[in-house]
């Protein structure tokens, strides 16, 4: 009998599947790592449980802790997931630009969850960096997690998405695309990818308006290059420990409404359901595909699934109301003058 003995035994091990239609014009074949196989629907469970194990074995975190962590959605919800399996308590701080589905799948799966400003730096009292850094400390028997600079967040991705890729293909992958946001997923990935096979090119998708890009290239933190992006999972306004830019050959900047499209697109021309960095991902190589040759294979990271975005990118008013569309294409058309 091949039966689980709970949730967390199902993460990893997630399909790689073809794009065969958005992609034709493109040399090479392209195939999507879809982890919303995952049971959170992301790909952030395998770091999620990865920080987990690696505080408990530290003793960092013990028996009936709270756990404590920013998140822009779906680190929490691997979190929670494992805080249920092992009795732990969670208290998660977010943005008011993520999903309202988001915070909803929390609460569901029972954390605590507090909805912080935007459009505050980093080090603001008020930004969810600042409010998880100081309930950490404020609450007894809190672990914070911190997903940007825990290094067991790029450690799960050595141990699992690296060696899954590496077998799917056959060792046969040339390309490695993700969206950048803690630099766990690309780096961990790439860390493993290249010590395979060191010609492997890892490029990186940022969303406009995030420092990343412009620190790759320059090794300068300007904040005059950091702007408002309503991108979801993926960008950031500071540099997080767990990048190591060495492993990334190219970052690529997708704009917010070419990756809503984009994600859009996927789920209606490829089936896969996926979110708005699955979307920008493949936007981005898109956006780089005079630099691909016929015998490559290329991996984009869809990383989560698009039920986490059903009031925003896939809300045909909320996509007007950002000018990403002109008209409502989910309405029938003898409906469309109507409404």
């Amino acid at each position: 009998m091949d039966i689980k003995n709970n949730i967390l035994e199902t993460i990893g091990n997630t399909p790689l599947i073809r794009i065969n239609k958005i992609t034709q014009s493109l040399p090479s074949q392209v195939l999507a790592k879809v982890d919303y196989f995952n049971p959170g629907n992301s790909i952030k469970d395998r770091m999620a449980v990865k920080m987990i194990e690696v505080a408990e074995r530290e003793g960092k975190l013990k028996p009936g802790g709270t756990i404590i962590e920013c998140t822009s959605g779906n680190t929490g919800m691997g979190l929670a997931l494992a805080s249920v399996v092992k009795g732990y308590k969670c208290i998660f701080t977010t943005t008011d630009k993520q999903s309202r589905e988001k915070v909803d799948i929390l609460r569901a799966v029972g954390a605590e969850v507090i909805v912080c400003p935007t459009n505050v730096a980093a080090e603001d009292p008020r930004s969810y960096y600042a409010v998880a850094q100081r309930l950490a400390k404020e609450i007894p028997n809190a672990f914070h997690s911190n997903q940007y600079d825990n290094l067991a967040n790029r450690l799960a991705h050595y141990e699992s998405t690296g060696p899954e890729l590496w077998e799917q293909t056959d060792g046969k992958i040339t390309h490695l695309v993700s969206t950048a946001g803690t630099g766990g997923t690309i780096t961990g990935t790439a860390m493993f990818l290249k010590q395979k096979n060191p010609n492997i090119k890892i490029w990186a998708v940022d969303a406009c308006g995030s420092l990343l890009t412009h620190y790759y290239k320059t090794g300068l933190i300007d904040m005059t290059k950091v702007h408002p992006y309503v991108s979801e999972g993926f960008g950031e306004d500071f540099v997080p420990e767990n990048f190591d830019m060495s492993m990334i050959d190219h970052f690529e900047q997708v704009t917010d409404k070419d990756g809503a499209i984009m994600a859009r697109r996927i789920a209606r021309e490829e089936g896969i359901f996926c979110g708005y960095s699955a979307g920008s991902c493949l936007q981005g190589l898109m956006q780089l595909k005079e630099h691909l040759k016929k015998d490559d294979m290329v991996v984009c990271i869809f990383h989560d699934h698009g039920s986490r975005y059903l009031g925003k990118i896939y809300n045909d008013q909320w996509m007007i109301d950002q000018g990403f569309m002109l008209e409502a294409i989910n309405i029938a058309p003898e409906l469309k003058k109507v409404w």
